[in-house]
């Protein structure tokens, strides 16, 4: 019998081809473009996805602050924290954080659709989020990218 023509390709991280990608967030829904970016930094948008590589684009999100939420979500949505004092739990919307830090909506986001593991961790120091349009990455010569292009 003949040898099969092709071959599963299994890459690492010295054969991996990492890119730089600009996402404009302006008037993104908040859910659909965090499953976007997850999916480009863990690299699955390409054909030689291997799952325990960081074979994903370094991924850069602009105009965090203009990002949107469907229904009321902006008011009743509530990030919870604690400072690890009795009585610490800590509450606030994501209306306090885009007024306050527009970018950890989206890293919180983004974060919680990567793997929770060192992978995972990893992964996330690929994102760089910016509230406004502009980012110091020029030199890296991104390519500007459209969430409905991305396949």
């Amino acid at each position: 019998m003949d040898s099969l023509s092709y071959k599963t390709s299994s890459l690492n991280a010295a054969t991996v081809q990492k890119e730089w990608v600009v996402i404009d967030a302006q008037d993104e829904v908040l859910g659909r473009l965090a499953s976007q970016v997850a999916k480009i930094l863990r690299g699955k948008n390409k054909p030689g996805f291997t799952p325990h590589v960081d074979c994903g684009d370094n991924v850069i999100v602009i105009n965090a602050d203009k990002v949107k939420l469907t229904g009321k979500k902006m008011t009743d949505k509530v990030y919870v924290r604690h400072t690890g004092y009795p009585g610490g739990q800590r509450f606030a919307t994501p209306a306090d954080y885009l007024s306050r830090r527009p970018e950890f909506v989206i890293e919180k986001a983004v974060k919680g659709m990567l793997p929770k593991n060192r992978l995972g961790a990893a992964l996330l120091k690929n994102l760089k989020v910016y509230a406004g349009a502009e980012h110091p990455h020029a030199g890296q010569n991104p390519k500007q990218i459209k969430l409905n292009e991305i396949k």
